[in-house]
């Protein structure tokens, strides 16, 4: 989930179709003039960069399709919606672009053991040039529209298309070379533009599979999120956010609140209904709220807990500090870092410290993990 929130559904998604429809045309264009160039020069290193051109091209159809797919609504088999679509579909683009990079240092790998001088016109070098040039422009466009409407292809798309111009431009070097320095270098920086070819699929691939898995949010839109919980009168306190991602427009997630012990049902009561609607409005993300009963007068045994529990290493934070004294006991809830392993003798730990300061009283202890950064 990124920090960016876009004004509607509908308008995210045209404005991804209308994105993708740019890109596919000029990468269709481009990779025609290159493989007429890369053909009638004998290159083959502008003749993948074509090949390149036009994976390009079938990823913003992808990326059409996955928009077009996510969009469905919500039903019985599918009760969270279909937005996740949106991964998969950069996943095919990612098994494109790989695609086209074997395929590309095959090629390559035959010009360099059996290498052949290409032959460039100006007309060819006026070409490829240009071409650096709309690479460029088309970069920055796409890369631009994908942060604007919070999609991850488009980013990509973007980001590998800035990245196709400096490729270009190395075959445009190549070229330059050949023709006023007689150093045929065609096979070899066709093989590095399928090695970087190969490295950018991975990556995408990498992403896609990560966000598939469950990536930890954006850290700033869950700033955001704790921010304009903490605002709602009546909270003390914002816990353990928790955001499930079903596509780059839908997310769940729950969050504990610190309230004043005092607050009746209907209290309670109106002020979840406060900080759920905040997160709907702001984020469009719906919260199930849980609350911790905050106990002004306990406050001094509550900090004796906090620093207590602080002490030891992996602990990030203590908070849900809470004495029951019809039970005769204390809990609390203690951030732990992922990198602790031993987390039976941590809790132990952390139990007998707490029972040390308030004698007589059993200890609970729950265990938190930073899921939202």
């Amino acid at each position: 989930m990124s920090a960016t929130v876009p004004s509607s559904v509908a308008e995210r998604a045209k404005r991804i179709a209308r994105t993708s429809l740019v890109g596919m045309a000029a990468n269709v264009l481009l990779a025609a003039f290159k493989a007429a160039v890369g053909l009638a020069a004998g290159s083959v290193s502008i003749a993948m960069d074509a090949v390149n051109n036009l994976t390009d091209a079938l990823g913003s159809v992808l990326t059409l399709a996955g928009v077009a797919l996510a969009r469905r609504r919500p039903d019985a088999k599918h009760p969270f919606g279909y937005g996740r679509i949106e991964y998969f579909s950069a996943v095919s683009v990612s098994a494109l672009v790989l695609a086209a990079g074997v395929g590309s240092l095959v090629e390559s790998a035959k010009k360099i053991v059996e290498p052949t001088v290409p032959e460039y016109g100006t007309a060819a070098l006026v070409v490829v040039a240009a071409a650096v040039l709309a690479k460029l422009a088309l970069g920055r466009y796409v890369a631009a529209q994908g942060r604007a409407c919070n999609s991850d292809a488009l980013v990509a798309s973007g980001a590998d298309a800035s990245f196709d111009a400096i490729l270009s431009a190395s075959t445009l070097v190549g070229a330059l070379l050949v023709k006023f320095a007689g150093v045929n270098l065609d096979g070899w920086i066709g093989a590095v533009i399928s090695v970087v070819i190969l490295k950018a699929g991975a990556g995408m691939l990498a992403e896609s599979a990560g966000s598939i898995m469950g990536n930890r949010p954006d850290a700033e839109i869950s700033k955001r999120i704790r921010e304009t919980v903490a605002a709602v009168p009546g909270v003390l306190g914002v816990h353990d956010l928790v955001l499930h991602d079903y596509g780059p427009d839908s997310a769940i997630g729950s969050v504990h609140v610190d309230v004043d012990a005092s607050l009746d049902a209907a209290a309670i009561h109106r002020l979840t209904r406060s900080v759920q609607i905040a997160a709907i409005e702001g984020f469009r993300v719906f919260l199930t709220v849980g609350i911790y009963a905050a106990d002004p007068a306990r406050r001094a045994d509550a900090e004796a807990v906090e620093a207590a529990v602080l002490r030891h290493d992996g602990v990030k934070s203590v908070h849900g500090v809470f004495f029951d004294d019809e039970r005769s006991a204390v809990s609390f809830d203690a951030l732990v870092e992922f990198t602790v392993r031993d987390r039976d003798a941590l809790r132990a730990a952390l139990a007998a410290d707490v029972a040390a300061l308030f004698p007589g009283r059993s200890v609970a202890v729950n265990f938190d993990a930073d899921y939202s950064g």
